[in-house]
């Protein structure tokens, strides 16, 4: 009986690879094991486990960031700021792929969708690129990696839940991944400008006679209007939880009536897309509910069987022989390999509640550790054969490029993603000293 928890972890990790859907996989594994473990007195339990996960009133920031996500989606500001930047660094070589980085980061920061970021990138940007002789892989994989960024800068759903399961205050996720996420813009460009060195022939610029049409007045005017808006929403939701006015639940919606104002300006709202957004929107938030019902459930089961004791058992004992900084090497790798097979929905509902005390109690700050499993996260949307950030491309792309040129695309970004989280594993103070001058020690 003392291994059933290790027996229900791996019941639940067969269903999954064979496919059944997570949710029912979930429950389903909870029901069966709860039954064996605790008899007919655990179906008590269980509808009070339920009623707080619907009751918490963090998570009703969940469908406000995503109504303002999709909202955005369809002002068609990101045509306009892909058009814009894309003028501005189309001079140099490797400009327009540096101009989907630089709009990946800004629609991250304004919709935390990474699923409508890469869809509307893919539209606009792969045949603009593949039209200026950009080469299909660094097109796909530049492309891919921006609409990833979502995940990790603020406001990022991811953030929210995993600041719901761990117990540490979104606020200060939020703050905390602004510098992290800067790193990886920052690494995706100087990869962007090293092969355009290397491979000139990969990203050619812009014609100098096709930029000289523009004079330096309209191309301020033309980058006031593009960057005003995501920049208006970024203050309104980030400003007012950094300034303390606000909740990250409120933020969301100012974010989510901020979002609506904008479309409205652009001339895209109407009672047909206000449904689309609400359908979407729906659609969208029953997913992760779902899901986090299931996961409570399973949940409620492992640690009522001793699975963290068992979970906390083995890793004090590799903890005991090779310290604490090679279990975090061994927790991250795991993180990443299951990021190959499952979302990061599922992740962070499954294995972070897991592993989060017990790291936790080896001493590691917690937004730190957040922060490593956010940015380990990102990279399941690009790692395939389940990496949701390619499927999303390949429906979108012209008939041209091939499921060769995106998976061997994104090879190179998920590189420098891995990077980026070692320097935020050697650099805590990345995400450690953002919210401190802000928030106070």
């Amino acid at each position: 009986m003392e291994y059933l928890p290790a027996w229900m972890f791996l019941a639940l990790t067969i269903l999954l690879m064979f496919g059944f859907p997570v949710t029912f996989t979930l429950m389903g594994t909870a029901l069966c094991f709860g039954l064996v473990g605790f008899g007919w007195p655990f179906f008590n339990l269980l509808p009070m486990r339920i009623w707080g996960v619907m009751g918490n009133v963090t998570l009703l920031a969940v469908p406000l960031f995503v109504f303002m996500g999709v909202m955005l989606e369809r002002s068609g500001l990101a045509e306009e700021l892909l058009d814009t930047m894309g003028m501005l660094f189309g001079r140099i070589r490797g400009g327009l792929a540096i101009s989907v980085v630089v709009v990946g980061a800004l629609l991250g920061a304004s919709t935390g969708i990474v699923g409508a970021t890469v869809v509307t990138m893919g539209l606009l940007a792969v045949p603009t690129m593949l039209k200026r002789n950009y080469n299909p892989e660094l097109t796909t994989g530049t492309v891919s990696a921006s609409g990833t960024l979502g995940q990790i800068i603020p406001p990022s759903i991811v953030l929210v839940l995993i600041g719901d399961i761990v117990g540490v205050p979104v606020g200060d996720l939020f703050m905390g991944a602004v510098l992290p996420g800067m790193v990886l813009v920052g690494l995706y460009v100087f990869y962007i400008v090293i092969i355009s060195l290397i491979k000139p022939e990969w990203a050619p610029p812009i014609p100098r006679e096709e930029l000289a049409a523009m004079t330096g007045t309209d191309m301020i005017k033309k980058m006031g209007r593009a960057l005003f808006p995501p920049l208006f929403l970024m203050v309104a939701v980030l400003g007012s939880i950094f300034a303390g006015i606000a909740s990250p639940t409120e933020a969301a919606g100012v974010g989510a009536v901020g979002a609506t104002f904008l479309t409205v300006a652009n001339k895209k709202f109407s009672l047909k897309i206000l449904r689309e957004v609400m359908h979407s929107t729906l659609q969208l938030t029953c997913m992760v509910f779902i899901i986090l019902v299931g996961a409570a459930s399973f949940g409620l089961v492992f640690r009522g069987l001793g699975g963290d004791h068992l979970v906390r058992a083995f890793l004090g004992n590799i903890a005991h022989h090779h310290g604490h900084w090679f279990v975090l090497f061994i927790v991250m790798a795991l993180i990443f390999v299951i990021g190959f097979f499952l979302d990061f929905i599922e992740i962070t509902f499954i294995h972070v509640p897991v592993l989060a005390p017990i790291m936790i109690e080896f001493g590691f700050d917690p937004a730190w550790f957040c922060i490593l499993i956010a940015v380990n996260l990102q990279t399941s949307f690009m790692t395939p054969p389940f990496g949701f950030s390619l499927f999303y491309l390949k429906a979108v792309t012209p008939p041209e490029i091939t499921t060769g040129h995106i998976y061997r695309g994104i090879i190179p970004f998920v590189f420098f993603q891995l990077i980026g989280l070692l320097i935020v594993v050697f650099f805590p103070t990345l995400v450690t000293w953002l919210p401190a001058v802000v928030f106070g020690d």
